[in-house]
């Protein structure tokens, strides 16, 4: 593991054994071991990066809500499949049509659990695949619930995989802003030609989105129009999956 890394993880364990009160330098350079510099430069990365907050009075740290927020994240992803199966069996009955749940993993997703449409001709992924966040259903919903900060960070190189992708950033924020106002997102076709999606957001209990719920097919039966009445289904299967999960927004 990288020393850096080892170093940042036994600190934040150190922070998180203080129950969010403030503690010194000293103790914490000696509870893991570091030098005091050292100590002070790994707080320093982790107060940046959101993870410990120092107090500008005592000069002392402690620790955020934001490594409780990440263990939480992580238990979602674990749980979701469960909660959702039977949600996403009702969907395909409904829609004919192939269901993903998708987690977030940086700039990709990642296709958890899906359950295939009877259809001969229909979307082809893999369990356990990726795909580029920005240019699927799934992936663009949950992208639609990240901040600023975490788009900056990720969406670096937006490539073209079809006619249809969306390769200017300003212009993708755009469409996520819709996509969060209107409750889900639309793929027309922008990950591989002529496949499309609509896709909702999964809420955990601490309203953090965990997951993403969609359906995908070729355009020529999964149309835009078509997609767009279907939309609704998608949100409420999403929104029943995040009641399931101890969602109560």
């Amino acid at each position: 593991m990288d020393k850096t890394l080892l170093k940042g993880l036994m600190l934040l364990e150190a922070l998180a054994d203080q129950n969010g009160k403030p503690v010194t330098i000293p103790v914490l350079a000696e509870q893991v071991g570091l030098t005091k510099s050292n100590t002070h430069r790994t707080l320093q990365t982790l107060a940046h990066a959101g993870y410990a907050t120092r107090d500008e009075t005592t000069g002392n740290y402690r620790s955020t809500f934001k490594l409780f927020e990440l263990g939480a994240k992580q238990m979602a992803q674990i749980d979701v499949r469960q909660f959702a199966a039977v949600h996403m069996r009702a969907l395909v009955d409904l829609t004919q049509e192939t269901v993903h749940l998708s987690i977030l993993d940086g700039a990709s997703v990642v296709y958890v659990d899906k359950i295939e449409s009877a259809q001969p001709v229909r979307a082809y992924s893999v369990l356990g695949g990726h795909a580029p966040a920005y240019c699927v259903a799934t992936g663009k919903i949950l992208l639609a619930h990240q901040t600023q900060e975490f788009l900056a960070r990720h969406l670096v190189d937006l490539t073209a995989h079809t006619k249809a992708t969306i390769t200017d950033l300003q212009a993708l924020k755009v469409e996520l802003a819709r996509a969060a106002a209107n409750g889900y997102a639309i793929n027309r076709g922008e990950w591989r030609d002529s496949v499309g999606g609509v896709a909702a957001p999964i809420f955990d209990a601490f309203g953090l989105p965990a997951a993403a719920i969609g359906i995908s097919g070729p355009l020529e039966r999964l149309s835009v129009k078509r997609m767009k009445e279907f939309a609704p289904a998608v949100q409420d299967a999403a929104l029943n999956i995040s009641r399931a999960m101890g969602y109560r927004k």
